[in-house]
């Protein structure tokens, strides 16, 4: 049976899938990886470890009998490079993108190279310190240079996989496009600080996405991707299955709305509104907004639960109300200011007296009521008008309340719930269909539940 291999390499569980051709999931396997430090005693990936773990499990899959591997691709979490040198070899730690960057370093690239309003705006990044990747070269080659001259080239994390495999250093939009402080989305091109700090020398060609590499293992043929970033590649089974116009919010902990469907430039307001600009596989931008609504859910049921004596995880019990949702839209006052900075940065909920709620089901109905005030506060930044239809993966896409009120609030578009299962390996399968896959591309992959909302409720 002809295969594909998908390595999905997350911050703390790495796995890899077999899929068949009309993308079966034939095999999962997940395994838990503990994080080293750097030399400044800061958490990191263990870079050893994870080759180890990558080659060894090409080795297992190639003892597969009943399996024929074509082809190989992998998805990771972004912002991170891989730094080898001549011989192709690690020479400094993967350092984690969430270690603190110094800030009189940051001030000086900034004050250099535009302020960073305009330098933001053009490479569509919001300043987020190592989570910009391109400014942990800026870091390297000005805080530890006799590290950067050993450096031939630095891989982002998903091109360092392929490379294990290929013995061929790429780099890839996906990755470059995603909020790294490197592409200058206005010109379309690397942005200019890269030359005059020459550090463009550091990075390797770009290869496309939706391509596949000749290769081998242990003398057999094999073809490999050059890998994506997983935000991107969560994005290609929607883009593969819906030719309209669509926005997808993708929720968890965050919940980041995107739509590949608007191409217009990032204004210095949506910069300061946490709005950003990944870069799709076909090397198109795709404008986002995100919302910490999801750590906001799960903070404020924890509150819900204690007050009226019942379990973290009641609200999972709770049906979706139109009678209590009339009585809160007539009733209920916001506190506060509600102005889009505000609303975004917190809900109003955090400032309700919880007594003022008769039940556990009327406060979580006002809690899901708050949060979808962010939730379209922060989608209206990236829709427009020839949206046609709205998806809604992760956590709240099992949340009838969440679901309905998203419904009422985009009446003019269709609102679905959507389920794929490991969307991001998924995609990174599809980008590449075309060179190992002999079946046509497969068109019901995503699960969808549409919602309709309860319209009488939008102007009670």
């Amino acid at each position: 049976m002809p295969i594909i291999a998908i390595f999905d390499i997350g911050k703390t569980n790495k796995k890899f899938f077999l899929f068949d051709e009309d993308y079966n999931m034939l095999l999962e396997r997940s395994t838990p990886f503990s994080e080293t430090t750097d030399e400044d005693g800061d958490p990191c990936e263990d870079i050893v470890a994870l080759t180890q773990w990558v080659k060894q499990s090409l080795q297992e899959i190639l003892a597969m009998r009943e399996f024929t591997l074509r082809a190989v691709n992998f998805s990771t979490y972004g912002a991170s490079f891989v730094h080898i040198n001549a011989e192709g070899k690690p020479v400094a730690p993967l350092y984690n993108y969430l270690k603190p960057y110094p800030a009189d370093l940051q001030k000086g690239f900034y004050q250099q190279y535009g302020g960073e309003i305009t330098f933001s705006i053009h490479t569509a990044s919001p300043a987020l310190g190592n989570l910009n990747s391109g400014l942990q070269l800026y870091w390297l080659k000005h805080q530890r240079p006799a590290l950067f001259d050993k450096i031939k080239y630095s891989l982002h994390l998903p091109q360092y996989m392929s490379y294990l495999l290929t013995g061929k250093t790429y780099s890839d939009i996906t990755s470059i496009g995603c909020h790294t402080g490197l592409w200058n989305f206005s010109q379309n091109h690397y942005h200019e600080w890269l030359f005059r700090e020459a550090v463009i020398d550091k990075l390797a060609p770009i290869f496309p996405s939706n391509q596949l590499i000749p290769a081998s293992i242990n003398g057999r043929p094999i073809l490999s991707g050059v890998g994506l970033h997983d935000s991107s590649a969560a994005l290609i089974p929607y883009l593969s299955n819906f030719n309209e116009p669509f926005v997808l919010i993708s929720t968890g902990t965050w919940c980041i709305t995107l739509n590949p469907f608007n191409q217009s430039r990032l204004l210095a307001e949506e910069l300061q509104l946490d709005c950003l600009c990944y870069m799709e596989f076909r090397a198109r931008p795709v404008k986002a907004s995100r919302l910490f609504a999801g750590y906001e859910h799960e903070q404020q049921v924890k509150k819900l639960g204690e007050h009226f004596k019942l379990s973290p995880d009641h609200y999972k019990k709770v049906a979706f109300d139109p009678a209590i949702m009339t009585k809160l839209a007539s009733s209920t006052v916001v506190p506060g200011a509600t102005s889009a900075p505000q609303l975004l940065q917190q809900s109003a909920f955090g400032k309700r007296s919880l007594d003022s709620f008769a039940t556990y089901e009327e406060g979580y109905h006002q809690l899901l009521m708050d949060i979808m005030e962010q939730q379209v506060a922060s989608t209206n930044l990236v829709m427009n008008k020839e949206v046609k239809k709205l998806f809604v993966d992760g956590g709240f896409s099992r949340n009838p309340i969440y679901m309905n009120l998203l419904a009422m609030a985009y009446p003019q578009v269709e609102v679905y719930a959507a389920s794929i299962a490991q969307a991001s390996a998924v995609g990174a399968a599809m980008a590449v269909h075309a060179y190992w896959n002999k079946q046509s591309a497969p068109m019901e992959l995503i699960d969808l539940k549409k919602y309709t909302g309860v319209k009488e409720l939008m102007n009670p």
